[in-house]
């Protein structure tokens, strides 16, 4: 039987109090009888990858900050969590469906984490820039998350040591400390790592000085991230390029920000839209977002029209086609799209060839998909993709946040009933995504094993 964080009775409590509006779903199941075309509007949420740090963002000023498209999701809920237990407080409000969140970090406890909070997801690691730049200090357990690679945070913290910090790592712990303060630093990642580049701008425009991140991601996120402290008072240039500088030492002020559109939901929808042959309007979305994947779909047979509202996806007339893909820092195809994209080429004529490059244990979803029929082989960080006439409804189980979307996509265009488990999963990454695809004609609903 699937193990659910929130059935936990002081983590379902926890959940509760930081963020009212979540409840767990009911049913630790997913049941989907295949073969339906997806019509209507799909609401596309706020980003769950852009959230995150945005909330963690309000740990660097006393005053409040409001963040409007926040995404009702289990990750949110957790971080909610997470911050309350700092000293944060927080005030939730829904207006047209539009879930907003004002937080007040004006009293702030740096030894407040809860170590099985901070278990549950990798994002918060950005709560150790955050505090340094704040507080001077912080000690938190090792970030968990998705079980889809080493993803060490070496980068964070040779970043941070740069800037000032003192910092140890010491039974699975992390031990930091600024005590004169962080400075500004001359950085250079070896990689453009997401993570690193938040930790180290959230750290930067609190520390003395100029900072300069050199080889930085590039993602939206990190430029909507930037956007928020910007109207906070941070002074920041180069967003959207490879170097970000940093004027630090500036008391930040609060702010009203709108959440940036989820562009792997988005991507995730155009494959659920074109798989089953149906028609999906997606407001908000916009196809700069998607970078050199939205190139990729069209090749793959997706067709992707902008309208003033949205974007409007479904299937090319003349069918799905193999593509080969890499995945790589944006602009470049997002790793976050990767299984959504294995499940859509399971069903294209020829043969796809998916080359993983970013994490190193991102095919775990490969075994449930061939559950279903798909024929995939893998070899290293590559894999092959036949495509088949049609998947078949089976049991399958859901790995990680994007293997569980795949597998939703999957299971709406086989033939016959799917049987999801592991559904928390799919609760931190996803915003009611069952209610969502029901209401575009989805057979889907979730049950008690």
């Amino acid at each position: 039987m699937m193990q659910h964080d929130v059935e936990v009775p002081c983590m379902k409590f926890r959940l509760a109090t930081a963020a009212p509006w979540w409840r767990p779903a009911n049913g630790n199941l997913l049941r989907i009888q295949g073969g339906r075309p997806l019509v209507g509007t799909y609401p596309i949420s706020g980003a769950k990858n852009a959230v995150l740090p945005l909330m963690v963002s309000a740990l660097l000023t006393p005053h409040l900050v409001t963040l409007r498209n926040v995404p009702a999701n289990l990750d949110v809920a957790v971080l909610a969590a997470l911050l309350q237990r700092l000293g944060c407080e927080m005030h939730w409000s829904t207006r047209a469906g539009d879930l907003a969140l004002t937080l007040s970090a004006d009293r702030i406890r740096p030894t407040g984490i809860d170590a099985d909070l901070v278990a549950r997801m990798r994002a918060s690691v950005l709560l150790l820039g955050a505090l340094l730049a704040r507080c001077g200090e912080a000690r938190l357990p090792m970030p968990g998350g998705d079980a889809i690679g080493l993803r060490a945070i070496d980068f964070h913290i040779a970043g941070l040591r740069a800037m000032g910090a003192v910092v140890a790592l010491e039974g699975g712990l992390i031990h930091a400390k600024a005590p004169a303060g962080l400075h500004g630093a001359d950085i250079l990642l070896p990689q453009p790592s997401v993570g690193a580049t938040e930790n180290l701008l959230l750290a930067a425009v609190l520390a003395d000085g100029t900072t300069t991140i050199r080889n930085a991601a590039r993602e939206p996120e990190i430029t909507d991230l930037a956007a928020c402290l910007i109207t906070m008072g941070a002074g920041i240039t180069g967003l959207g390029s490879h170097v970000l500088t940093v004027t630090g030492g500036r008391a930040l002020a609060g702010a009203v920000h709108g959440v940036m559109p989820d562009r792997i939901e988005l991507g995730t929808l155009a494959c659920a839209a074109a798989m089953t042959d149906g028609e999906l309007m997606l407001p908000h979305g916009r196809l700069d977002l998607l970078g050199t994947a939205a190139e990729s779909f069209a090749a793959a047979g997706v067709d992707l029209r902008e309208t003033e509202g949205g974007l409007i996806a479904r299937r090319a007339n003349a069918g799905l086609c193999g593509i080969d893909i890499t995945t790589q820092p944006f602009p470049g195809f997002a790793t976050d799209l990767q299984a959504p994209t294995m499940a859509l080429l399971t069903l294209a004529a020829g043969a796809s060839t998916i080359s993983e490059t970013i994490f190193e244990q991102r095919f775990r979803h490969v075994d449930e998909l061939r559950k279903m029929g798909a024929d995939i082989a893998v070899h290293g960080r590559t894999a092959r993709v036949r495509g088949v006439d049609r998947l078949r409804g089976a049991a399958v189980t859901c790995t990680d946040v994007r293997a569980a979307a795949a597998l939703v996509l999957g299971a709406l265009a086989a033939s016959g009933e799917t049987v999801l488990d592991g559904l928390d999963h799919l609760d931190r990454g996803y915003d009611r995504m069952t209610g969502k695809l029901a209401a575009c004609g989805a057979a889907i609903v979730r049950t008690d094993g």
